[in-house]
């Protein structure tokens, strides 16, 4: 075998050291976050004493500071270097993750919330970047696929260990294991040989500039919008399950909701990659939509334990694999040098979405039981579907995913 051919087998290989490695620090990362994601607000109602809507801004705030993150780090992402980004967002995970240990109060629990999320979102746009580098061209559907999974495996044991370790060990035990997980991803962050790309003069101009396209890619703004609504119907999950659950007498089967959730992605995840690649897009986003919309319909009516993890398998089908084909989507747009702002692009929707939702749902359980708040978000999820059939049908989009893919 030639040279040329072992070059190109290596280079099709996706399994490599470097995707697992960056691959397992965002699982680590994630875990840290959707674990205090669904325990913020019973910590700030229970321990606190906020109300309901103090308790989702308390949750919601982090995104601010992620927001805040992605837009700053993702423009200074290729011109720092994505090494020296990720480790300074780890290292700044680490401070603010045992800050958590000072929270007395909500005021001080907000500023906490906020600056970990600034940390989150720095590192979380780096680690975002960097895979793209250690994934063949040909199997990017695949590629980002399972390393979405990570993330979707976080969504799901992240809030179990949560749920399960706050009534049985309390607030600050879930802090002392986070700093310890904080510490393993600082050092891997440390030790990971991470190359930076080398830009022209051009391109380095460009990135310098303070024009809006050095913030935001433009190109994928419509599939941020989409995951932002489906982000904000998520959020009613990830923001009220764990009381949804206890008011129904259900706490136990509302920690396992998330078991369930992992198993489903984790079943289903490389088929939708590859769907992704074989199909498009299409093939695996409109069934989302539909999972993510009965499986909140189904959380609203719930009576049982059953019917709750059953709900769990269908929101993990819907918003599991929404979430990593929505990535791959912003990839097939853009080219290499803007896949930082891409990506950043994405997630500040889906952040947005995930942040501003708890608060906007709690202000809006004045009037909507939980139950209530649960049909409104499938709701969403269909006015989705359709905003989504709408703008594929659109000629310009067609044109310019024609251009992009050449």
């Amino acid at each position: 075998m030639d040279t040329h051919s072992s070059d190109t087998i290596q280079n099709e290989k996706l399994f490599n050291k470097g995707f697992i490695t960056i691959t397992s620090i965002n699982f680590i990362v994630f875990l840290i976050y959707y674990c205090f994601v669904v325990i913020t607000a019973k910590f700030a109602t229970g321990e606190l004493h906020s109300s309901a809507a103090e308790a989702g801004f308390a949750a919601g705030i982090y995104i601010i500071g992620t927001l805040i993150a992605r837009l700053y780090m993702g423009k200074k992402l290729e011109i720092v270097g994505r090494k020296q980004i990720l480790r300074f967002g780890a290292l700044i995970y680490l401070i603010t993750t045992a800050a958590y240990l000072i929270s007395s109060n909500i005021i001080i629990l907000d500023t906490v919330r906020f600056l970990n999320g600034f940390a989150y979102g720095t590192i979380s746009t780096a680690a975002n970047a960097i895979v793209t580098a250690y994934i063949p061209k040909s199997r990017n559907g695949e590629g980002i696929n399972y390393y979405g999974l990570s993330t979707s495996l976080a969504a799901a044991v992240g809030p179990f260990i949560g749920m399960l370790l706050l009534p049985m060990l309390g607030f600050n035990a879930i802090i002392i294991l986070a700093i310890v997980l904080s510490v393993v991803v600082a050092v891997a962050c440390f030790v990971f040989p991470v190359q930076n790309i080398k830009l022209s003069a051009e391109q380095k101009s460009l990135l310098n500039s303070w024009s809006l396209n050095t913030f935001i890619e433009y190109k994928v703004l419509f599939i941020s919008l989409v995951a932002f609504l489906i982000g904000l119907a998520y959020s009613s999950v990830l923001g009220f399950l764990s009381i949804y659950a206890d008011n129904l007498h259900l706490s136990t089967a509302g920690a396992f909701f998330f078991v369930v959730y992992a198993l489903i992605i984790t079943a289903t995840r490389p088929f939708a990659g590859r769907i992704f690649d074989a199909r498009g897009e299409n093939a695996v986003m409109y069934p989302s939509f539909v999972f993510l919309a009965l499986g909140l319909i189904m959380l609203s009516f719930t009576n049982g334990s059953f019917m709750l993890l059953l709900s769990g398998a269908l929101i993990g089908l819907g918003y599991g694999t929404f979430m990593s084909n929505g990535q791959a989507v912003c990839l097939k747009l853009v080219d290499s040098t803007k896949v930082g702002i891409a990506l950043s692009t994405y997630f500040i929707g889906l952040d947005l979405g995930l942040g501003f939702g708890p608060y906007a749902l709690g202000t809006v359980h004045s009037v909507l039981s939980y139950s209530g708040i649960y049909i409104l978000c499938a709701i969403l999820t269909i006015f989705v579907t359709v905003l989504y059939a709408l703008f594929y049908k659109s000629k310009d989009i067609k044109v310019l995913q024609t251009k992009t893919s050449r």
